[in-house]
Formats: structure tokens, sequence, C-alpha cells
């Protein structure tokens, strides 16, 4: 705990708190369905910042509603900021009564800003001599600082003093306001001087000391920064003052009154009540919670903030609450309680948890490695939970010096084979594939996992939350976990696990495997409650865990001689686009430097300035150098020159490091709880981001190889999103062209142009897959203007066209954003639902994006449910029919297996087949497509050549 001295005054910049809370979390809501994500986290950061410094003097001090004193110097002053988000407006009123019931002094002065209330407070603190803490994290208070005046920023737990000013921002706090006023602040619509950012402002002020320096010595600075320099001349002064804090506001209080009262108990009893913050009404106490009407059914006791249940017969239109629908055993259990942690090291020990663990209807488990390469890491020990609040520890490889003895780990795993390999037997993990992949080097091939919490919270709603065990805890247990920093510390200083002590190792190890087991049966439940979302779990998602484990297990082979080869010949083009572009600037410059791409793109070249950086300097992003090269040449190179470079340092140069010696291939981790859709994600290599549109990305698929004497299959879906747009729409037309066998693109172009089929042009057929592609991505006139290279108006009548000839699409894009505005979700054929808490938000932007969300979500999503779905199927097929035949990778729509070449021809249109009759065979499938569903299929010794199609099924 940090003690801060008596005499020291705490003042809250209270508005930059909340809209960094309210950022931080997810969009939460009580048992009303009222949002409280930001009241949960400014209370929280509010109770915990009491608890770590004990002062004499307190403010919290929020900006008042209105305009400021700057406005009448500056009337666009602030003209650029968005408006307060309807959702964190709402919650305002709730914050201003938890302030007041913490008996906290809470200050909001018309006419000026919470900054110069803190600056004024902070001025008279210091004064008396007391030491003065500003927590914030807004740098103009930078301005502030003293030996006797901090900032402290809770959210990276960062004190700043003078010298943490000049090491930040490489000035002196008595110069922050010139670096402030040189920079100006896009956010605020101070000016400043155009191209000046943080390292040119502190330069500037460097050399010439102060705001007036630099303006006496704009004359002689040379290039485009002199010209800006001399045209902010006017200007400087004014954006000096707007930077200012007033540090001599006249208050309505004295310091001497800004000290905490008591805590009004019941005021806050009913407020937590209301928000759903059930633990904090038991934290209160009993008399408190004694004077409350009886919790509403539904509601859970412990934990973050919670909501009714879910019924089947009251669908709910935003993600299900936080602590609704626990199991009796979670809700028994106090969400503050410990872990009772059980250190396994002798033989009775060992023998008593096996037996519970034989008798138990349900097992969680949880390895400790030093690594998170699961293919690559030592298992050191091994966590069980039967019984929620307590947990037993089973180490078996620590060898730091001193360390105690424990079990022979060969004979402990022997004992523990037949218990974790029993598929009637059933288990729990938190991400539990890693665990799998970790035990299988050990020789166990875990069977009957059937649930994995992280998956369930992942089902519930997978844009809200985070889904690691520490985030769920917090949010479902009310629960905070011990950090994998306070066991083996951070940075250079991090210990890998094998070196934790056992009886630190013990708690964490042991908590991780108790609070999954208590997670499991708080959010089962919940997935109970709504079948559809129960079915995408139970049939989906929990038997996809085997099959990436082994996948992730078989791993791929790649050329490394291929790859070195490769890497040289994208090393030489990289210098042909070098000297390019040298040749085009008329200059050598770092090609990978965005600071000297400005300064020669807008400077030397006077392109014009399309877009800025939040610096404010001119972008030279990837989106604006694609706009810039219709006017001048040398972007293209640039970009072609850096498309090269990061292929050779992302694959060329990487894969050969990520070969496992143990192997021999490359073994990539699938994310299953990433993206909201439901697609998988690869990390280590990503494999979805290797290019197959140009010449380099597909050579690189060149190296990825069969073993000798098996061969590689890939199979791909074919337009998968553009024939389920046809079923979700029923569009006559465009059923009828994907029944019939039509090229869709050639079709389209038909309809749009009016044409037959045999008179569409090549640039027709270009334009009409734009269309097509476009719309489910949600494209705009403006993206397909700069898509085709046409006019706008152009792009429009396209549009307009193809909505004409296909009424059913624009039919189906309307009811979906219709259903989205009235339910707050959108759901894939297979009943994932996709939450869209913003759209009918008030922030134009934000809802036009959920509308876009809401049109693609249910095509990409079922795209994404469809080939899990395949993948489960296939992998049960060959584990029983064919199983030296394995599958070994997943990119989009597209499976690729590695068998025996004798095999493979074969087999090759059977998988195929089994891919594309995946909706018709099996009871729990939904009903089959109103277009067939076509799969293409190539074979090959590497996956480039298999990736060329040699033949297709359709059903």
């Amino acid at each position: 705990m940090t003690e801060s001295a008596p005499h020291t005054l705490l003042l809250i910049d209270a508005s930059n708190w909340l809209f960094r809370a309210y950022h931080a979390l997810p969009p939460l809501t009580s048992p009303q369905g009222e949002p409280t994500g930001a009241i949960y986290g400014f209370a929280s950061m509010l109770k915990r910042l009491q608890r770590e410094h004990h002062v004499d003097r307190v403010a919290v001090v929020f900006d008042a509603s209105g305009t400021s004193f700057r406005n009448d110097i500056y009337p666009e002053y602030k003209a650029n900021r968005s408006e307060t988000p309807e959702d964190l407006s709402a919650q305002f009123p709730a914050i201003l009564d938890l302030v007041k019931g913490l008996g906290l002094p809470l200050l909001m002065e018309p006419g000026v800003e919470a900054d110069d209330v803190i600056g004024t407070l902070a001025r008279q603190g210091e004064a008396l001599g007391m030491e003065v803490l500003i927590v914030t994290g807004d740098k103009d208070m930078a301005q502030l600082v003293s030996e006797r005046v901090n900032l402290l920023d809770t959210m990276k737990n960062r004190r700043m003093g003078p010298a943490g000013v000049v090491e930040k921002f490489g000035v002196h706090p008595e110069q922050i306001i010139d670096y402030l006023a040189l920079m100006g602040d896009a956010v605020d619509n101070i000016p400043g001087v155009p191209g000046v950012g943080e390292k040119t402002a502190a330069k500037l002020l460097k050399e010439h000391g102060t705001l007036e320096g630099v303006i006496a010595a704009a004359p002689t600075v040379k290039g485009k920064l002199g010209e800006n320099l001399r045209g902010a001349l006017d200007t400087l002064p004014m954006c000096r003052v707007l930077a200012t804090i007033k540090c001599d506001v006249a208050l309505p209080v004295a310091l001497d009154t800004l000290r905490k009262g008591a805590e009004n108990k019941e005021q806050l009893a009913t407020l937590y009540r209301r928000l759903g913050f059930h633990r904090w009404v038991e934290e209160l106490g009993a008399a408190a919670a004694a004077s409350l009407p009886p919790p509403l059914a539904g509601e859970g006791r412990d934990g973050g903030v919670s909501g009714a249940p879910l019924s089947p017969q009251a669908l709910p239109s935003q993600p299900p609450p936080a602590s609704g629908g626990r199991s009796d055993s979670a809700a028994e259990l106090p969400a503050s309680q410990k872990t009772q942690a059980t250190l396994v090291v002798d033989e009775a020990v060992f023998a008593e948890m096996l037996a519970a663990l034989e008798a138990a209807e349900l097992i969680c488990f949880d390895t400790e490695t030093d690594s998170l390469e699961s293919n690559r890491a030592r298992l050191v020990g091994l966590a069980f939970a039967v019984e929620a609040g307590k947990g037993w520890y089973l180490p078996l490889a620590h060898d730091y010096l001193g360390a105690p003895a424990q079990l022979p780990a060969a004979e402990v795993l022997a004992r523990l084979k037949p218990l974790l390999e029993d598929p009637a037997k059933a288990k729990v993990g938190q991400h539990a594939k890693f665990d799998c992949n970790v035990l299988a080097l050990q020789g166990i091939q875990v069977r009957g996992l059937a649930y994995d919490t992280m998956l369930e919270s992942y089902v519930l709603d997978a844009a809200g939350n985070r889904h690691d065990m520490d985030t769920l805890a917090e949010k479902y247990l009310g629960h905070k976990t011990i950090a994998f920093s306070e066991v083996a510390g951070k940075g250079k200083n991090q210990i890998t696990f094998n070196q934790v002590a056992l009886d630190i190792a013990a708690a964490y190890s042991a908590e991780d495997a108790d609070i999954t087991l208590r997670l499991h049966q708080t959010l089962y439940p919940r997935l109970a409650e709504t079948p559809s979302l129960l079915a995408v779990f139970e049939r989906l998602e929990m038997p996809l865990v085997p099959v990436l484990a082994a996948m992730e297990q078989t791993g791929v082979k790649v050329d490394a001689a291929m790859l070195a080869k490769i890497s040289g010949e994208l090393a030489l083009r990289m210098a042909e686009l070098q000297a390019q572009a040298y040749a085009e600037a008329g200059t050598e410059f770092n090609l990978g430097s965005p600071k000297q791409l400005q300064e020669l793109l807008y400077g030397k070249l006077g392109l014009p300035v399309l877009a800025k950086t939040p610096k404010g300097d001119p972008s030279t992003a990837e989106d604006v150098l694609e706009d810039l090269a219709a006017q001048h040449p040398l972007p293209r190179l640039i970009l072609d020159w850096r498309s090269v470079s990061k292929l050779r340092s992302t694959y060329t140069e990487t894969l050969p490091l990520q070969i496992n010696p143990r192997t021999g291939r490359i073994h990539t981790s699938y994310h299953q709880a990433v993206a909201a859709t439901g697609r998988l994600s690869s990390q280590d290599p990503n494999l979805q981001n290797i290019p197959v549109r140009n010449a380099e990305g597909r050579r690189i698929r060149h190296a990825f190889v069969s073993e000798p004497g098996k061969l590689l299959c890939s199979i791909d879906y074919s337009q998968i999103e553009l024939r389920l747009m046809a079923h979700f729409s029923g569009d006559a037309k465009l059923v009828e062209a994907f029944q019939s066998g039509k090229d869709i693109h050639q079709a389209t172009a038909a309809e749009v142009f009016g044409l037959s089929l045999d008179a569409v042009s090549s640039d027709q057929r270009r334009a009409a897959k734009a269309i097509n592609f476009g719309l489910i991505y949600g494209m705009s006139s403006w993206g397909l203007a700069k898509q085709l290279a046409i006019g706008r108006a152009e792009a429009q009548d396209y549009i307009d066209r193809f909505f004409a000839r296909y009424p059913g699409v624009k039919r189906f894009m309307d009811d979906t954003k219709s259903a989205a505005k009235e339910r707050g979700y959108v759901e894939t054929l297979f009943g994932r639902r996709l939450y869209l808490p913003n759209i009918n938000s008030k922030n134009q932007g934000l809802r036009q994006y959920a509308e876009r969300t809401a049109i693609n979500a249910p095509l990409q999503g079922t795209a994404a449910d469809l080939i899990k779905a395949a993948m489960i199927d296939l992998h049960a097929y060959l584990s029983h029919q064919a199983p030296a035949v394995k599958m070994i990778m997943q990119v989009h729509d597209e499976l690729v297996f590695e068998a025996p070449a004798e095999q493979m021809s074969a087999l090759a249109p059977e998988l195929a087949r089994r891919m594309v009759r995946v909706l018709h065979e099996g009871a729990h499938r939904p009903a089959p497509l109103a277009v067939p569903l076509v799969a293409d299929f190539g074979i090959g010794d590497n996956w480039e050549s298999a990736h060329t199609a040699s033949g297709h099924a359709s059903a």
C-alpha cells in the first residue's frame, strides 16, 4: 500500500478519469438495462485510490457544463470535439451520487475547466507547504508540476515529478505551456504550428528556451518548418493563452474545507443495489444491506455488474449482464474468498487428490509451463479443482536452488493418464487447447473435455468481453486474481515458472483451477438459458478444440532452403525499388522513415496533405500513399517497397526461425476467441495474412511443402459469402444465377449493364465483382469509386442499378438493419450472435459502422460456422477412415490436408464432397442453403500448387 503524507492534497481530474474508465471497460448494464460500465470503472478506481492514499485534503473535480472563458478568446476552441456518447452521459448523475455518497468533496465551476480549478487548488496547497498529488492522464497538467506538485496516472501506475516531465516530454515543466502552444491540440482545436509535433516542439524550445525565443528566431528557421512557423506567428500568442491553466480562479470553498466526510452507507447501498454492484453492497456491512428491499428474482450475489437472468421467452436485446443465472454452488462462495490451496508433494496427499478426482463428476485442470509455445513448453506442474474455493497444485519440475523434493513426474503422470484420457470423465479448462497440447507432449491425449470458460464467455458475447481468466474473474466473480507478474516478476527480471517457489506457485496455480471452475458454474447456466447459443457452444466451439489441437500438434513442413532463396530474391527486389525511388525523388533517403518521407513528399515534392497523424504530422499511411500514387510515381514505389519488405521480415526471414527442432515443422496457434464474427485467426505464424494476389506472396506458399512420399490437398469454399447473401436475401435472380452455375460476377455485370452474358467485358466483370463483394462489406459509392478509379456519381449509378436488378438484396439489408435496431444483435444461420451496442447510437459514425456490421456479420459469421462444422466432420471422418491423412491448415474458407501420395487422388474428391454436404448430413445442422455449396480442390507437393484447382464438388 502506498501511504501519502497526512499533509498531502489529492486532486482528482474526474472528467479525464471518467472518459478513460468508459473506454477501458466493456458496455456493462444494470438489472434494469441502464449502462453502468463507466460507473463501475470510475468507482473501482476511486475505491482503489482511497485504499492506497490516505490524505488530509481531497477534491473530485469535474468540468461544468457550458463553455469556458477560452471560448470568449477563441470561439472555435474545442469545436472539433464530438458529443459525449449517449450511454456515458446517462451514467453521469449516478457518478455524482457515488462521489457524494463516499463523502468526497465535489467541485464543478462554471466558466472555467476542471484543469483551472485543479491548478488553483494546487498552487494554494503548494503555497501552504503541502504535497500536492494530481490524479490525471492529461498531458496539459504537466505545466503544474513542481517539487511539491506531482502527477499520478493510475492507469499506468506512474507518478511524475519534474524529472519525469523532462523524461517524457523533453522539456521542463515551466516550458510545457510553450510546448503545447507550438504543437497545438487537434482535440481542443488549438491551431499551433502545422507540422510541429512533440519532437519538433521540444527541439525548438531546447534551442530557443521559450516561445518568445522561438518567435524571435522564426525568420532564420529554414525549410518547411520555417514557413509554417512564420505563418503561425499571429496565432501563437493566443495558442499560449489557450494552453495555460488558470491558477487564480475565485473558488466558493476554502482549501481547509476539502476533507473527506463520512460515507452515507444507506445511500451507497441503494445506489449499488440499483446498479447491480452486489458485492459492494456486502462490503458496506449487514446494517446497510438489511435496510434494503430483497433482491430481484435471478440476481446474483457477487461480483461486478449483474442483471436479470435470460429466458427463452424473453431473449435479450443486449449481451447478457455479468452475474445472472449462477449455480447454487457458485453463489454460496463469497467472491472475496481466497482459494484454499493444497500443495501436493507427498504420496499421501497425491493419493487423496487422485481419489477425489476419480470420484468427482467434473474436473477442472490447468497446466503450468516454462513457455507460452505449447508445442515446445516443458510441463512444470498441474493444478486441479473439483469444488469451488479449493484447489490442488502438483509440482513436477521446479528446479531452483533449494527446491523441495517433488513426486516423480513420470510416475504421477502415468497414474493421472487414465483419468485424463477417460472420455466419460467430464473436464473443464480455461483455454484448454493449450493444456491439451502440453499434455500431448507427455504422451497424454486429453479426452472428455466438455467445457472451456474462455469459449463460454466468447459465445455469450464475442465482442463485449476480453476472454482471459483474469478479466472474466473480475467481471463475473468480482475477484482480483493473483497476477503472473506477482509470482514471476516483470521484464528482464521475470523468471520462468520452474523457478517460482513452491508455496507461491501453489497459491497462484490452485487459484487458476478454482476460479476456472467457478467461472464455469457462473457462465454455463447462462448459456443454457439461450438454446441457440448453447448449440453453438456444444456443437461447434467445444468439438472444434480437439480438432485445432491436433492440427497444431501436427504442424506443417516448410522448406527453409527455399525460403532463404526467396528472401534473397526479395532483397534484390527491394534494392531495385529503392533505386527507382531514389531516381524519382532525385535524392537518396530512408524508405522506412516516416519523417524523411514527410519531408520529401510534402516538402520537396509539394504533394497535398490528405491526412495527418494524431500528432499533427502529415500522414504517410498506406491509404494516403494509395491516393497520392495517382499524382506522382514515388508513393507507389514506396508502397511496393513496403509490401516486399513486410513479406521478407514477416515470412522469409522469420519462418525458418519458427521451425520446431523436435518435429522439423512449423506449429501455428489457432485462436477461437478473437474475431467477433466467429472466424478463426492464427499466430506465430499468421497464415491468414500471406497474400495470394501477388507473385511474391504466392512464392512464399511454394515453401509450404509436403513430407517425402506425401502430397498436399487444398479445398476452398467457392464464393461462400456471396452464396450466403443469395440464401439470406432470397433474391430470385441471385439464387437463379448460383443454381444454374453461372459466373456470378459475369451474371451481375450482365444485370447491371443490361447485356447478355457473352457481351460482358473484363472491365465490366471487374466492376461487378467490386460491387458484389463491396456491398457485403458495406462499401459506399465513394469507396467503390476509389476502387474502380471512376467518378462517385458513376459508382452510385452502378450501385443503384445493382439494387434495381437485385431488389431482394436491398430488402435483406434494410430488414436486417431494422431487426438489429430492435433486438440489439444479429445471428448466423447456426445461431451465433453478434451484439451491436451502437446500432441505435446518436453518433452517426458509430451507428453506420454498426449497420454495416449488422449486414456483414451474419454472412461472414455463417461462413465461419460452416467451415468449423466441416472441420469437425472431416476430423471425425479421417480419424476413423484414413488416420494417416492429417488436416494441417485452415486459412479463411480453405482447408489443407497432407496424405500419403497413393491415397490423395481418391480421397480429395470425397473430402470436398463432405465439405459441401455438411449442411445436409447430421441432425444438429441448420437447414440446407437455397443455393448449392461449391468446394474447389487441388493436389500438389506444395501449398501453392495444391491451391490451383483441379476439381470441384457441389451440393
